[in-house]
């Protein structure tokens, strides 16, 4: 048996995925910014003994490589869904 989301279905579902893949671009954008903001306020700070400002920064670093990795694996996580749902 062959199924397969009917993705056309709705009426202006291609607008909708060009937003979205917009959005989605602007979060990755954003988020590796901010990473490299965050990084280099931590080297500094730990640098300078601001240890509070450190770990300010160190939780925006992490914060921001967690956004990334969601927003970047959430297209193929979710094609592997798709695919996999094919299979059964």
């Amino acid at each position: 048996m062959d199924v397969f989301p009917d993705f056309e279905g709705l009426e202006g579902i291609g607008d909708l995925r060009e937003v979205i893949g917009a959005l989605l671009t602007f979060v990755l954008i954003i988020a590796v910014l901010m990473l490299i903001v965050c990084a280099i306020v931590w080297a500094l700070s730990t640098a300078n003994g601001h240890h509070a400002a450190a770990t300010k920064a160190r939780i925006g670093a992490w914060t921001a490589l967690g956004a990334a990795v969601l927003a970047g694996g959430g297209v193929a996580w979710l094609n592997w869904l798709i695919d996999l749902g094919q299979q059964l």
